[in-house]
């Protein structure tokens, strides 16, 4: 079919799953054409939002620090937070390949990556991920952009892809671009890598597919749409883990920044506007937003200033929500509710409760038997939140190279998917199966692998 350009490789979609895989088949295949489209005039994406986390197992940053892990109990802790789930082949391909990957990033991406040992996240029983010092997906974001200009890869901006071109055969052979001001473009292709969000941000589909969270406040790219997954599907694709998500139980209101659970794992607990728990924070931060869903709000996490200053320390996100007066400081549980207008007695006896329970070890009303750094000590600290939506978990089913499959498992040939166009490891339905770092694991994880099964097959 005529088209008004031609590349060997095409990725929509410039976030960290579209960045690695093209910077993934350039490596492999230095030759070789390969150019990414992105609808937005900037780098955008949930990476950019994220902390830049990625759990990875036996990496030499591990090895280095003592720490003892491997695939198999990476793909235990997974496992045992998501269930069984309709990619759980996905699972075993990311857990067996997450060290290459977080190396392989290092290394040949040239982003800069440490091992997070001041914490684990719960899900992990060992120290197993890794990001950027700074703890933000956004300079994960700007290593990975200035490998691939250093590579020569075009990245072309306000360039939104309006569907893909088939030939007669039924393989994928490019995309159909348009720009703001309406030019539109035919571009072929040999391979095109589906890198672009997922549905976030169409309530349609939320509505479809999440209902349970489809009115909660969003978090997550504004350019989370959908539409890669709906190409797909319009193709004979199928789609797996629809139902799921990650939520975030602590979205600071009205500040908008994600409050780190570092908090909670250190000691601190979330309570109501009658100044009561309602249930067990360390089921984790996606998990618990769906407890938030079923109370009213608002909602309140509450710590103590030996916890906040130890999060802090090591989480530039927070540091920077403390010195915006997002976490306030009270000398005690009577200035506390004062402060926040709760019944104090409640409060009191809230707060006594948990105490109690963190010195003793015993388990509190609830199952929670962790506590951190132990019992909460004046003066407290408190921060207001609310539980938000931060981006879908299901979508095109893919096979342990990143192609895109139909129903019957058979290959849509010249198609490949990462990010949040791909069904993620997140368990079947809803966000109680996911784990810290899945949604960075599965982008990267499918990009990097669809990035090499593209350039490899060319030849």
């Amino acid at each position: 079919m005529p088209v008004d350009a031609a590349f060997d490789i095409l990725v929509v979609g410039a976030g960290g799953c579209g960045l690695t895989a093209a910077i993934a088949a350039k490596a492999l295949q230095p030759d070789i054409q390969v150019a990414v489209l992105e609808k937005a005039d900037r780098l955008m994406g949930n990476t950019m939002l994220s902390s830049g986390s990625m759990p990875a197992a036996n990496t030499r940053f591990q090895r280095a620090a003592g720490v003892q892990d491997n695939p198999e109990i990476m793909m235990e802790d997974l496992f045992g937070v998501s269930g069984a789930h309709e990619a759980t082949d996905i699972t075993r391909q990311l857990a067996f390949i997450s060290a290459e990957l977080i190396e392989w990033l290092v290394d040949v991406a040239h982003v800069e990556m440490t091992l997070v040992e001041t914490y684990k996240h719960i899900g992990h029983r060992v120290h197993r991920l890794h990001s950027p010092p700074s703890r933000k997906g956004a300079d994960l974001m700007h290593d990975l952009h200035k490998t691939a200009q250093a590579m020569e890869i075009p990245i072309v901006y306000d360039n939104a892809v309006t569907q893909l071109l088939v030939s007669s055969d039924g393989a994928v052979a490019g995309v159909m671009a348009q720009t703001p001001d309406d030019v539109v473009t035919s571009l072929g292709a040999r391979s095109v890598i589906l890198a672009t969000n997922g549905f976030g941000a169409n309530r349609d589909l939320l509505t479809q597919f999440c209902p349970e969270i489809s009115k909660a406040p969003y978090a997550g790219s504004p350019g989370s749409q959908g539409e890669a997954i709906i190409w797909g599907m319009q193709l004979g694709a199928a789609v797996a883990n629809m139902g799921a998500y990650q939520a975030h139980a602590s979205l600071a209101d009205p500040h908008g920044s994600l409050v780190t659970w570092t908090v909670i794992e250190k000691g601190g607990i979330i309570v109501d506007a009658q100044g009561r728990r309602f249930g067990n924070e360390t089921m984790g931060y996606s998990a618990f937003a769906e407890v938030e869903l079923a109370h009213q709000g608002p909602f309140y996490m509450i710590s103590d200033r030996n916890i906040r200053d130890v999060t802090a320390s090591g989480q530039p996100e927070y540091a920077e929500l403390c010195a915006n007066g997002g976490v306030i400081q009270a000398e005690d549980v009577q200035a506390l509710a004062k402060r926040l207008a709760m019944n104090e007695s409640a409060l009191s006896a809230t707060i006594t409760q948990a105490m109690a329970c963190a010195r003793t070890g015993q388990p509190d009303p609830f199952g929670r038997v962790s506590w951190g750094l132990g019992p909460l000590q004046a003066p407290l600290c408190v921060t207001r939140i609310t539980p938000a939506m931060f981006h879908t978990q299901g979508g095109l089913r893919v096979d342990e190279h990143a192609h895109v499959l139909r129903h019957d498992g058979s290959q849509i040939k010249g198609l490949y998917a990462g990010g949040g166009a791909a069904a993620g490891i997140s368990g079947f339905k809803g966000a109680a199966g996911y784990v810290s770092g899945n949604g960075l694991l599965t982008a990267l994880g499918l990009g990097y692998l669809a990035g090499r099964s593209s350039a490899r097959e060319l030849s």
